[in-house]
């Protein structure tokens, strides 16, 4: 964990760095370039928000994280519990690796608790969640809107007997407007242009590994940017295609050890 790491609730004078962020963390992550940073500002907006248990990371003066929460509710026929949800968990991309997600997790669970709400339920990446205590919503019979049930739902009882709370998580009708293209492309005229990259088509789902592009080669050591960072990795076994200076790669950051690139790709939105 980063020393002097401040977790603490987020200020107006905080929003414009706060998204810039934000952006950074999820650009190109789960799909072409990211729109997390337009849904805080929806968040902001909503009367489902609840600042009170939402928090942002400063380190050095600088935001390095934030999660925002919101009203969430488990409908079960006419029987409604109310629980909370959050999203999106941002970290810095350069400072991965710092606990800095888990910092701001921990905080906000205990504040959640503290409030008294009854429980958190997320759709989130389902190797990460369960070290705060969270499990798959099938356990206590919780689906989707839809009925359906994934590993990606999850839940962590607080204050109130879980058993007893089963049903459809339904969020804040205020996500929909996520959906306002429109209102994307305005909002991104705000902050700097970065490269947009498709690895392919559909959700992406790049969950614990980054895309990055090999900028110099030294012996068997790969060095890859990413952001504005550049990582020395090497090939992992297996590997179909060798990059050469200027591929596209996926690699897994270790950031203890050794990195690996996993994959070479095309941007299929480049020529």
């Amino acid at each position: 964990m980063l020393e002097n790491l401040i977790i603490r609730a987020e200020e107006p004078a905080d929003y414009k760095n706060t998204e810039l962020m934000t952006m950074r963390s999820f650009f190109n992550k789960y799909r072409p370039a990211a729109d997390e940073h337009f849904l805080i500002r929806i968040i902001r907006e909503s009367e489902d928000y609840i600042p009170e248990i939402s928090r942002i990371a400063e380190w050095n003066g600088r935001i390095v994280g934030a999660v925002y929460y919101t009203k969430a509710w488990i409908v079960d026929g006419d029987v409604t519990h109310d629980i909370v949800t959050f999203g999106p968990l941002a970290v810095e991309p350069t400072l991965e690796g710092n606990d800095i997600g888990g910092a701001l997790m921990r905080e906000t669970i205990k504040l959640a608790k503290e409030a008294g709400y009854a429980g958190i339920a997320l759709m989130g990446e389902p190797n990460y969640y369960p070290r705060f205590g969270f499990e798959r919503g099938s356990k206590y019979g919780i689906t989707d809107e839809q009925g359906n049930s994934f590993d990606e739902l999850m839940v962590l009882p607080l204050n109130a007997d879980f058993s007893q709370i089963k049903g459809k998580l339904i969020e804040s009708r205020d996500f929909e407007k996520l959906e306002d293209k429109e209102r994307l492309a305005k909002i991104n005229e705000e902050f700097p242009k970065y490269r947009v990259v498709k690895v392919q088509e559909d959700f992406m789902q790049i969950f614990e590994q980054h895309l990055g592009v090999v900028e110099k080669i030294e012996d068997d050591t790969y060095m890859v940017r990413y952001w504005e960072l550049v990582i020395p990795t090497k090939l992992a076994d297996g590997l179909d295609k060798k990059p050469e200076v200027g591929s596209d790669v996926q690699f897994s950051w270790n950031h203890k050890g050794e990195s690996k690139i996993t994959k070479v790709f095309k941007n299929l939105l480049e020529d």
